[in-house]
């Protein structure tokens, strides 16, 4: 183990442990947070209210030393708000570009299941491209640049579905589970002030690069790489002619799942799916992926890839169930 590697491994663990002055438990999204930050993705976050997904956010920008905004989302709601627009100046006759919220390293979309399709496109494009289009011009957003998007899946007056290409673009997907009874006396005690305790900026915009290039020195085999291409593809329905010759480990007849899965993972979520890996052994101080890196990320990073069929609702199958069968049967390299 390098020196680097040693140190940066440290600093995640300083990192963590800052972040539970405020946060009680909930050990997958402080991870989640950490992985979308150092792997430079977006992150849903979805839970019922009062988990304390605003609060984890806030607390990693303070942490990070980035800018932070955040954006409340409503069904009333216009692109504008989000991206910015053109201000009409008298004095000189001309139009002059207002930046809006999305303008920052860190953005907040809090209940982002809220706002109509006209927002979501707005998004998606600052999302996808790093960039802003206000009139007839593209403006490129600052670097870092994160999304942490939060979601009620329980209400759903006034909410719209997500679609898949925004899904797509979010890297990771944590649900919150309730605490334990232990975890909730030590919330309780807070009397909700949990957020006026003070945290320390660790971590920099040029650290976070240093850690985001480290990424690129993490070696990952050949025999993992095709492994998690085996992963994705059994996410996919069987199609003789879009199988991928690296999948060959095709599912036996008893354990075939695709009849549950309408629409499976994307490229896309390879290439998520190797990054998180590597983020996975940057954090346990290794220069190289193992399997367990791979498994331990494939849920966050396929559970909101998956498009699943009237019969898996039929009979009760989640797509954690289908990903969990798939990392069961697939052999490891």
């Amino acid at each position: 183990m390098s020196e680097k590697f040693t140190e940066y491994k440290n600093l995640i663990t300083e990192i963590k442990a800052e972040a539970a002055k405020r946060i009680v438990g909930q050990e997958q999204v402080i991870d989640g947070i950490l992985t979308a930050l150092v792997c430079g993705g977006h992150i849903l976050l979805e839970g019922v209210p009062g988990l304390a997904k605003t609060l984890a956010v806030k607390t990693f920008a303070e942490i990070s030393g980035l800018d932070f905004k955040r954006i409340q989302f409503t069904p009333d709601l216009l692109p504008a708000d989000v991206s910015g627009t053109l201000i009409y100046e008298q004095m000189s006759g001309k139009f002059s570009v207002r930046k809006g919220p999305v303008f920052t390293n860190v953005v907040l979309a809090d209940e982002i299941n809220r706002s109509p399709a006209k927002v979501q496109s707005a998004l998606l494009e600052a999302m996808a491209e790093r960039q802003v289009t206000i009139g007839e011009e593209s403006h490129a957003l600052p670097s870092p640049f994160i999304v942490l998007a939060t979601q009620n899946p329980i209400e759903q007056e006034g909410t719209y579905n997500l679609p898949e290409a925004e899904l797509d673009r979010f890297l990771l997907k944590v649900i919150l589970p309730y605490p334990t009874a232990q975890e909730e006396v030590a919330i309780v005690k807070t009397a909700g002030k949990a957020n006026e305790i003070p945290v320390k900026k660790i971590l920099s915009a040029a650290k976070l690069k240093e850690m985001q290039n480290l990424l690129a020195e993490i070696n990952c085999d050949d025999k993992l790489t095709e492994y998690i291409v085996s992963i994705v593809s059994a996410t996919r329905p069987l199609q003789e002619k879009q199988i991928s010759k690296i999948a060959v480990r095709s599912l036996p007849k008893k354990d075939d799942i695709s009849r549950y899965i309408s629409f499976g993972a994307s490229p896309r979520a390879g290439i998520a799916l190797l990054q998180c890996a590597k983020a996975q052994a940057l954090f346990n101080g290794r220069d190289f992926v193992l399997p367990d890196d791979i498994k331990e990320s494939a849920l966050a990073v396929l559970r909101h890839r998956i498009v699943l069929s009237y019969e898996a609702a039929a009979d009760g199958v989640s797509s954690y169930d289908l990903i969990q069968k798939i990392l069961e049967i697939l052999p490891l390299p």
